[in-house]
């Protein structure tokens, strides 16, 4: 068994980092954060895939308002990350983010940065100090005589005592290179010098195969003895190949347990026709032991949840009193909102037999066009904007400007 260090525990949205808490696997969208719809497909897709936590860059005041309109759909914490405008740090603070990166490579200015974390605290959202050694402080590269795991170490040290300073301390760390070697003993150094919990990663590593070998190369090494908290694999594919290869690696050495069902669930945002919470839970009850190994999907309205989680082996959307049934986002049955779990049930078990093109085929006649009738009048009840996304924009836009 690996004895893991004991590091301090923060909360990205409902997800513990640190403090024991199981090494979370982390990705980042590939999407433009302003398509806000494509985001949320990605999101979605990488929840399904078993991702913990995703991050969306936020490289402008449109992917800000994008992350005003993400956040409240996303079936996962949604983390921001921010390079060289600090403003945009706080654009996405107002965008209800549930984490923040931080470069202290390209913000470098303290006061800019104490103000980022003064704000953070006040909303009790953790940072990441996010070290980078492509990014890396060109005072830092001098003092240290390059690119040196000594350099990185301190860039972060620097960046926690500017936080310090303005009593912020909910934080996460990591420092990243494309070198193995000097990631691996930055990260040493780092664990040496701070119970914060850590971020690992080897930062630019390529395409598979040879991605996949250096970031196990050094992720599994510093897990190996105990260093680590949430790891990300930054690979040139499919951000769902990331989340894959964290999940394999932690499940090889014995840091998460192997899946079998996988429920996703939205966050239950100002469209929701039912409690999903409890749904979700009655769901995980009926399925779990069943040996059923399907991602499924609760969502709380048929507006975007069979759209949202398409992905999704199956899943069931609520609206007006009844539960639609999707396969792989086609809507295949209507049933009563209070048969809504035995349904997921019975078509999990006939997806198991029959198989998911099959259940496809077998789609009720009319169960489409009545999830889209209802879902034509949710959005005629409801707007286009239940959960008041755009005020929270016009904030962000005075923010930012």
């Amino acid at each position: 068994m690996i004895e893991r260090r004991l590091t301090r525990q923060v909360m990205v949205g409902n997800v513990p980092v640190g403090g024991g808490a199981p090494v979370s696997v982390q990705s980042m969208t590939t999407t433009k954060t302003a398509d806000v719809e494509a985001t949320l497909s990605q999101i979605y897709a990488l929840a399904g895939s078993g991702v913990d936590i995703v991050r969306c860059t936020c490289n402008d005041v449109d992917a800000a308002e994008g992350l005003a309109r993400i956040v409240p759909r996303s079936p996962v914490p949604v983390v921001a990350d921010i390079h060289f405008q600090h403003k945009l740090a706080l654009a996405a603070l107002e965008a209800g983010v549930h984490a923040l990166r931080l470069n202290p490579g390209n913000i470098r200015e303290p006061d800019h940065i104490r103000l980022v974390a003064r704000e953070a605290k006040d909303r009790g959202v953790p940072i990441r100090i996010g070290v980078n050694a492509g990014s890396l402080d060109p005072a830092m590269v001098e003092r240290h005589g390059g690119l040196t795991p000594e350099a990185l170490v301190a860039s972060a040290m620097r960046e926690l005592d500017l936080f310090g300073e303005v009593g912020f301390d909910d934080v996460k760390i990591s420092v990243k290179a494309s070198n193995v070697a000097v990631m691996i003993e930055a990260y040493r150094l780092l664990s040496e010098s701070t119970d914060h919990p850590l971020h690992l990663g080897v930062t630019e590593a390529g395409p598979p195969p040879q991605g996949l070998v250096k970031c196990t190369a050094g992720v599994a090494a510093l897990l190996a003895e105990g260093i680590g908290d949430t790891i990300r694999y930054s690979l040139t594919a499919d951000p769902i190949e990331e989340v894959r290869a964290g999940r394999t690696l932690l499940e090889a050495m014995g840091l998460r347990e192997r899946r079998g069902l996988d429920l996703i669930a939205c966050p239950s945002c100002g469209r929701a026709e039912v409690d999903v919470i409890k749904v979700a839970a009655a769901a995980q009850a009926a399925l779990d032991g069943r040996g059923i190994p399907l991602q499924v999907a609760v969502m709380g309205c048929v507006v975007n949840g069979p759209g949202e989680a398409r992905e999704a082996d199956l899943g069931i959307a609520a609206g007006r009193g009844r539960g639609h049934l999707f396969v792989k986002g086609h809507v295949v049955r209507v049933v009563p909102e209070a048969e809504m779990v035995a349904a997921l049930v019975d078509e999990a078990e006939r997806i198991m037999s029959e198989g998911v093109e099959a259940r496809v085929t077998a789609a009720k006649d009319g169960a489409a066009a009545i999830a889209a009738e209802v879902r034509a009048e949710m959005l005629a009840a409801q707007g286009l904007d239940p959960n008041s996304s755009e005020e929270t924009i016009a904030r962000i836009r005075e923010i930012s400007g």
